[in-house]
């Protein structure tokens, strides 16, 4: 099924030449079906490559999925025209009063600042406090995920010496989840960052669970156990060229980075990068749709307290 964007969004014709299914709001308005609602609060500065990673994953399920873009303010992106932002992004006060089957905050290149110096971070708090109210499930990547452990759970982390960038090598947990359905016991993620969550803190909290993990970078997938607020703390939407973009613009700024690990063939920046990830991501944003929201949400999302509790003895 199709993941329905608004018409003339810039991804839609990226999406086509690969073979994903989207479909405009003018077509998918003459649907008779009740789509999955899906909100994206943007917070990377390009903003229509990452729309096109996250579209791509929405877009191979069997749902139909309506996506709204939002943005966390109304200032020029130095990345992203303000033509672009203007027609395809709302504003938080334009979409604070509905509710929604999920929503997914992104990333931010904000890795080295405390949460508290971040301009917006009151905002952002205001939109993760919201969504405990008017969404089914969470999904936050990276940044977000460390952002929301701090304010939901009073989680902390740490500065990194280096950057912590590269496709590493996850191990899932033992026992049998929806989340995990599918996964192999050993599967491959990318991770772009300059802090970490102590993954002992993460298993002591009582409301937190660790689904996936890795011996060189920590704790990766983590799920609340109520099932609202997933956590992945790398990046499943990246493309093949992603870190390999990411580790010449830290070159031309003078930031001396290290080279991705176990992302280049044979370790050299010279050599072609790897993709070993794509599958996983796929399914980790499947599985999150369909177990963790298309299974829980309600049919009128007027009423949030229709959510189906969990039945399954996981």
């Amino acid at each position: 099924m199709p993941v329905r964007i608004p018409d003339n969004l810039p991804a839609a014709e990226i999406l086509e030449s690969e073979n994903i299914f989207v479909m405009s709001e003018t077509r998918a308005a003459n649907q008779d079906i009740r789509p999955m609602r899906v909100l994206i609060l943007n917070l990377m500065p390009n903003k229509i490559e990452t729309e096109t990673q996250l579209l791509r994953l929405l877009g191979n399920t069997p749902l139909q999925v309506d996506v709204d873009l939002l943005r966390i303010h109304d200032k020029a992106s130095r990345h992203t025209s303000i033509d672009h932002m203007n027609t395809f992004y709302r504003d938080f006060e334009a979409v604070k009063t509905r509710n929604y089957d999920g929503l997914i905050i992104t990333g931010a290149p904000l890795g080295q600042l405390d949460f508290e110096d971040v301009v917006y971070w009151e905002h952002i708090k205001e939109i993760i406090d919201w969504s405990q109210q008017h969404v089914t499930s969470v999904l936050f990547l990276c940044w977000a995920a460390h952002a929301g452990l701090f304010h939901l759970y009073d989680l902390h982390r740490k500065l990194l010496e280096k950057k912590r960038s590269g496709v590493f090598n996850h191990s899932r947990c033992n026992k049998p989840h929806p989340l995990l359905r599918g996964f192999d016991d050993e599967f491959f993620a990318p991770h772009s960052r300059f802090a970490e969550m102590d993954i002992n803190d993460i298993k002591q909290h009582p409301d937190l669970e660790v689904l996936a993990e890795s011996k060189e970078a920590g704790a990766y997938i983590v799920l609340s156990r109520n099932n609202r607020n997933l956590f992945v703390m790398g990046h499943p939407e990246y493309q093949k060229s992603t870190l390999n973009d990411e580790y010449l613009r830290d070159i031309e700024q003078g930031l001396n980075p290290s080279v991705p690990t176990h992302y280049y063939r044979d370790d050299n920046p010279k050599n072609d990068a790897v993709a070993k990830w794509h599958s996983h991501g796929s399914l980790l944003v499947s599985n999150w749709l369909n177990y963790y929201v298309y299974q829980l949400t309600p049919y009128d999302l007027s009423d949030m307290s229709a959510m189906t509790p969990w039945e399954t003895g996981r």
